[in-house]
């Protein structure tokens, strides 16, 4: 494999919430092994929005005996209909709070970034509040509303001059 050539990052897919052909959780976790047993260095999973479901897919997964880091996929929603039509295709699961939460913003795109990054926000700092230290964010195009939601987890970009030592990193690890 690519290994042989050089020492590569190798990042593969991952379903917390099984991937819709897949007949099992089982065999979803057999499937990724293989991944790793030919050369992943990392998994990136799919987007969820329960930190549990995340956990719980940890948690099978080092029982399965995968070792590579499994980093969650965070998909900051603005629009509950698009999310749906998404969690269709790849087998995630959209909790009945999010309807609730966003029911009536149709009109009001401000108040649904609000609220996306709000919602983001908490699942990261719950993520990283369990040990997980690297996220990767589903942006979609919307740049500005992850900015906001490193912003909101404490994550500043490195002011121009500083002294490394500053306490300014983006890659800090005591945030998230």
């Amino acid at each position: 494999g690519l290994k042989r050539i050089a020492d590569f990052e190798i990042s593969v897919a991952a379903y917390p919430e099984r991937h819709p052909e897949s007949p099992t959780l089982a065999a979803d976790l057999e499937n990724l092994k293989r991944k790793e047993d030919a050369g992943a260095t990392r998994a990136i999973t799919q987007f969820f929005f329960e930190a549990d479901t995340y956990f719980r897919f940890l948690d099978h997964a080092r029982a399965f005996g995968i070792t590579m880091e499994i980093v969650p996929g965070i998909l900051p929603v603005t629009s509950v209909a698009q999310v749906r039509r998404f969690a269709a295709f790849c087998g995630a699961e959209v909790p009945a709070w999010m309807d609730d939460l966003f029911e009536g913003l149709d009109d009001r795109p401000e108040t649904r970034a609000l609220i996306a990054a709000t919602v983001a926000g908490e699942l990261c700092s719950r993520l990283h509040a369990g040990g997980v230290r690297h996220f990767h964010f589903y942006t979609l195009n919307r740049a500005p509303l992850t900015y906001a939601i490193c912003h909101l987890l404490g994550l500043r970009p490195r002011k121009t001059g500083a002294a490394p030592d500053a306490g300014n990193h983006t890659d800090r690890e005591d945030a998230a």
